[in-house]
């Protein structure tokens, strides 16, 4: 198992993003502009762990937020030292990185923007001017998965992409691409666990809390997961591949009775033989 050298700084990771936390509540909460100030992900959840980052979701004036958004860097700076920043031109997030190893995302909203959605269900909510937030998590939480055909059909149709992908990568000798396909289909196959449980799925290739003590998958699930693990040889790739694609088509019998699609055993044969 890997040893870190940093186990001291770790272990007062909780309070240096509560020290942050503090500085972020006490600069937001005395801004006239800053109609909302709430946490999601794991703060919001109440089940953050040493490595959490702060998901820090505010509610702008709108006659102030293209002005909040140009001054987003400057204002972390008042509640740590950053280190460096993540950023995208014109986008309302951002992401700073704090010398004490915290990270905060930074999400910018006007009011118009804040609807129900699966991802409002769990938030802390630490200062609301519009008294709206409440009754935005009750409709949250009253909303169900439900995966649809159009869901299961786009689901299935990129994993058959990223296995043609992974063939056509590993016979040009590009293996590091055909690892990026085979884990995409890794990922996939996590989609439609997710979805047979009626669980919102993350975004594409987003891993947070699909593996370990928070995973909401099973540990057979899990336990599966990990037999998908490859290195960089040809053989192995398309080996795993395989292993993972007779799993595919076990959740794709389930999710097609599920949603009253026809799941089409022969056409899915037919496309996994162009590689296999």
């Amino acid at each position: 198992m890997f040893q870190s050298k940093h186990e001291q700084r770790d272990a007062q990771l909780p309070a240096a993003r509560d020290r942050i936390k503090a500085a972020i509540e006490k600069d937001l909460a005395e801004d006239p502009s800053i109609l909302a100030l709430f946490y999601g992900g794991s703060v919001g959840k109440g089940n953050s762990d040493r490595y959490s980052d702060i998901d820090l979701r505010i509610i702008v004036a709108d006659d102030m937020f293209d002005m909040y958004r140009e001054k987003m860097k400057q204002r972390a700076n008042r509640w740590g030292n950053v280190l460096f920043y993540e950023e995208m031109p014109l986008a309302y997030y951002c992401t700073f990185h704090y010398d004490s190893f915290v990270k905060v995302d930074l999400f910018q909203y006007r009011l118009k923007d804040v609807l129900p959605s699966f991802w409002l269900r769990h938030i802390e909510i630490f200062y609301d001017a519009t008294g709206m937030l409440e009754d935005v998590v009750q409709k949250s939480k009253e909303l169900v998965f439900d995966p649809s055909i159009e869901d299961v059909q786009f689901w299935r149709t990129k994993f058959f992409a990223s296995v043609h992908e992974l063939y056509r990568r590993v016979m040009r000798g590009e293996l590091y691409y055909a690892l990026s396909c085979l884990d995409t289909m890794r990922f996939l196959m996590t989609v439609g666990w997710y979805m047979e449980m009626g669980i919102q799925p993350n975004a594409l290739g987003d891993w947070a809390k699909i593996e370990g003590a928070r995973s909401l998958l099973t540990e057979a699930q899990q336990a599966e997961l990990a037999t998908w693990e490859c290195g960089r040889d040809e053989e192995e790739l398309m080996h795993v591949a395989e292993k993972i694609v007779q799993s595919f088509k076990q959740i794709h019998a389930s999710l097609c009775a599920q949603v009253g699609l026809k799941e089409d055993e022969a056409w899915v044969d037919d496309i996994m033989q162009q590689v296999f």
